[in-house]
C-alpha cells in the first residue's frame, strides 16, 4: 500500500472525511520494542466501556520490532478482529500515527500510548467530552506513575511545577480549554480539515498538531474525567535522551509556525550555558560563579523536595535530584543544539532522529 506523503511546505498528509463510519471510534498508537507492555495495553482497551450502539477498532503502527513485540501483537490480532497492525518502517510516532489514521474508519479517532493504562470508561468519556465542549481535540491530564524505584522518582518528579513549568497538562483537577493536551481525541472531520501529523518531527508532533488546529481555529479542551496513568522511563539516561529530543525538536516547531517559546521552555537553556560560562571561569578565573550557581540550584531543589514531601518514599529523594537534574540538563542541551542547527540552517540532524521508544 502506498501511502500519501506531505510536501516540504506541507509535510503531513491529507485525511479524507468521506471513509468515516458513525458510531465507530477508532483507536490509534505507534509502539516499537514494547513485548513488556503490549498485552497488558490490548487487554485493558479491549475490556474498556463504550456507549451504547458504538464499537471500536485498534490499529497500532509497529516500528520494526525486534523484541516479540511483533509476534506478541500479531496473535492478539488473531484472537480479537477489533485489532490490526499495520507497518511504520520509519520508527518514529508521526508516522506511525499516520499510518494508523489512513487505515482508520471511525467517525472518532483517539490517540492512546502503549506505557500507559487507562480508566475503564476512557473511551466514554472521550466522546462525552467531545460532545459536550463542541472542542476539536480533548483529552485528559498527564500523569505519571511508577512501578520501580527509579520509575516512581521519574514519576514524581514528572509532576512537579520544577519541572512541568506550571504546564496545565499535568494539572489532574484542570478543565477547560488548553493550548495542548496529552494523547488526544478528534472527530475525524479535524483531521480532514488540518491534515495528519507533521512527519518531519521525530518529538513534539504532537504540540505542532494542537497548534495546527487553533490557528484553522479550532479548540482544544482537558477534561478531568479523562483519566489514564503513564509510565515513565524506568532508567535515567532513558529520561536524559528523552527530554534531549524534547528540547532539540521544540525549537523547530516554534520556527515553521513562527511561535515565540514560553519561559518555561527557555529555562533549562539558560541555565546550561549559565553552567558552561561558569564551568569555563572556574578553570580559567575563579571557582566563585559556579558555587554560587550550584548553591541557587541546590536551593532550588530543596524547595522542589519539599513541595513533594507526600509523595516521597522513604531514600527517594536523591533519585528524584537526579531525575530532575536529567530533565533540566537534557532539555536545555537540546534546546541549544536545535537553536544552533536553526541558526546555522542545518536542519534537523539525524543523530537526533530517535526511535519511538
Amino acid at each position: 500500500m502506498s501511502h500519501p506523503q506531505g510536501t516540504p511546505e506541507s509535510p503531513w498528509p491529507p485525511v479524507t472525511e468521506q471513509a468515516a463510519t458513525p458510531k465507530l471510534v477508532s483507536v490509534i498508537a505507534p509502539c516499537r520494542n514494547e513485548r513488556h507492555y503490549i498485552t497488558e495495553f490490548c487487554r485493558n482497551l479491549a475490556a474498556m466501556q463504550l456507549p451504547p450502539d458504538w464499537s471500536l477498532e485498534v490499529l497500532i503502527a509497529d516500528g520494526n520490532s525486534d523484541d516479540g513485540t511483533r509476534e506478541l501483537l500479531d496473535a492478539w490480532c488473531r484472537q480479537d478482529g477489533r485489532f490490526r497492525w499495520v507497518d511504520n518502517p520509519q520508527r518514529i510516532v508521526s508516522t506511525g500515527l499516520n499510518r494508523c489514521v489512513e487505515n482508520a474508519r471511525g467517525a472518532v479517532i483517539v490517540r492512546l500510548d502503549i506505557h500507559s493504562r487507562y480508566a475503564p470508561d476512557y473511551l466514554v468519556q472521550c466522546l462525552a467530552e467531545l460532545a459536550a465542549s463542541g472542542a476539536d481535540n480533548v483529552g485528559g491530564a498527564w500523569c505519571a506513575e511508577g512501578h520501580t524505584p527509579m520509575q516512581k522518582a521519574v514519576a514524581a518528579a514528572f509532576q512537579s511545577p520544577w519541572v512541568a513549568g506550571g504546564a496545565r497538562s499535568r494539572d489532574v483537577h484542570y478543565n477547560g480549554e488548553v493550548d495542548t493536551v496529552y494523547l488526544g481525541c478528534w472527530p475525524r472531520a479535524t483531521l480532514a480539515r488540518v491534515g495528519g501529523f507533521d512527519e518531519s518531527l521525530v518529538r513534539n508532533q504532537d504540540d505542532e498538531h494542537n497548534l495546527r488546529i487553533r490557528r484553522a481555529g479550532g479548540r482544544i479542551w482537558q477534561s478531568s474525567r479523562i483519566q489514564s496513568a503513564y509510565f515513565p522511563r524506568a532508567q535515567l539516561r532513558q529520561v536524559l535522551r528523552q527530554y534531549a529530543q524534547y528540547g532539540y525538536w521544540k525549537p523547530f516547531v516554534m520556527k515553521k509556525h513562527g511561535q515565540p517559546a514560553a519561559l518555561r521552555q527557555l529555562v533549562p537553556a539558560v541555565f546550561v550555558m549559565a553552567l558552561v560560562v561558569c564551568l569555563a571561569l572556574a578553570i580559567s578565573v575563579s571557582a566563585w560563579p559556579l558555587a554560587a550557581l550550584l548553591l541557587a540550584y541546590a536551593v532550588l531543589m530543596v524547595l522542589a523536595l519539599s513541595g513533594m514531601r507526600g509523595q516521597l518514599d522513604a531514600g527517594m529523594a536523591a533519585r528524584v535530584v537526579a531525575v530532575i537534574a536529567a530533565y533540566h540538563l537534557g532539555y536545555g542541551w537540546g534546546s541549544i543544539c536545535g537553536w544552533r542547527d536553526i541558526l546555522l540552517r542545518r536542519g534537523p540532524q539525524p543523530a537526533w532522529g530517535a526511535l519511538t521508544r
